[in-house]
């Protein structure tokens, strides 16, 4: 793989609406916590210490046993990946959602985020993360992120992978995952305004690349930018005209194709506003 680009990187294409592309800001200049994967799943729930950014008053969730009561469920509904299970358990979700809906942050539900979007269940988060980890030995090179939305899952993601690019379409999202992330000064995060479906060639070949958002079809920009070897991991409409979970694979004879269970997520669309 080659080395990732140096910055600032620029951008010549526009989005849709002919709005030129920011430079991807790198979220802070600390390194991230060393995650250990070769221990079981059930020590990671045991042992997994938040990463605690600046502490919240009056939450009641800094001490982090609701999320080693969220991680311990996770682990229950079937996810084993230790280094998952990890990530789920440092990064603390109540900071990425409405105040009003703090008290529900580490329910297994998704809630709404502003614009029409939403922040993705727990389950379905490690569910992804997983996919994209699998078969993979430590931690996963440089990850694309389709869909920052409030920035959750790219911090889950600064755990498992080496470097993360996070695009997002709209500019207010955009901004509220920068205010969301700075505190937690992750070195490995790089988020970018613009349009996702155009993936983000600058920062390719991808280890994987995963999407919180579902087309009709996986976008060729992706297909190309994903590295041989990697994975893809995205919803995608099937032929019956369901929205499912696909796998895609690429390998050097082409791509390898796995559709799994159904899900929701919101459509994917081009431009930026």
């Amino acid at each position: 793989m080659s080395q990732r680009p140096g910055f600032p990187v620029k951008l010549s294409q526009t989005g849709a609406s002919g709005t030129a592309r920011k430079t991807p800001s790198p979220v802070s200049a600390r390194s991230s916590a060393q995650l250990n994967p070769v221990v079981t799943s059930s020590q990671a729930v045991r042992t997994a210490t938040p990463r605690t950014a600046s502490p919240v008053s009056g939450l009641g969730l800094e001490s982090g046993a609701v999320r080693a009561r969220m991680v311990r469920k996770l682990a229950e509904q079937g996810v084993q990946d230790a280094r998952v299970l990890e990530a789920m358990g440092q990064v603390e979700r109540h900071r990425f959602v409405e105040s009003a809906l703090v008290n529900q942050a580490y329910e297994d539900t998704s809630l709404p985020i502003g614009l029409g979007q939403t922040i993705s269940k727990p389950n379905v988060v490690a569910r992804m993360v997983e996919l994209l980890c699998q078969n993979v030995p430590g931690k996963l090179g440089r990850v694309l992120e389709i869909g920052t939305g409030c920035g959750y899952q790219a911090a889950v993601l600064s755990h498992v992978a080496t470097e993360v690019y996070s695009i997002e379409r709209l500019r207010g999202l955009h901004e509220k995952a920068r205010t969301n992330l700075r505190p937690f000064r992750l070195h490995n995060v790089h988020l970018i305004f613009g349009d996702g479906m155009l993936g983000y060639p600058k920062g390719a070949p991808y280890a994987g690349i995963i999407s919180a958002a579902g087309g009709d079809a996986v976008p060729d920009a992706w297909l190309d930018q994903l590295a041989t070897g990697g994975r893809l991991i995205a919803p995608t409409i099937t032929p019956a005209g369901h929205q499912a979970l696909v796998v895609v694979l690429k390998t050097a004879q082409g791509f390898e194709r796995q559709v799994l269970e159904a899900v929701h997520f919101v459509p994917l669309k081009s431009g930026v506003a």
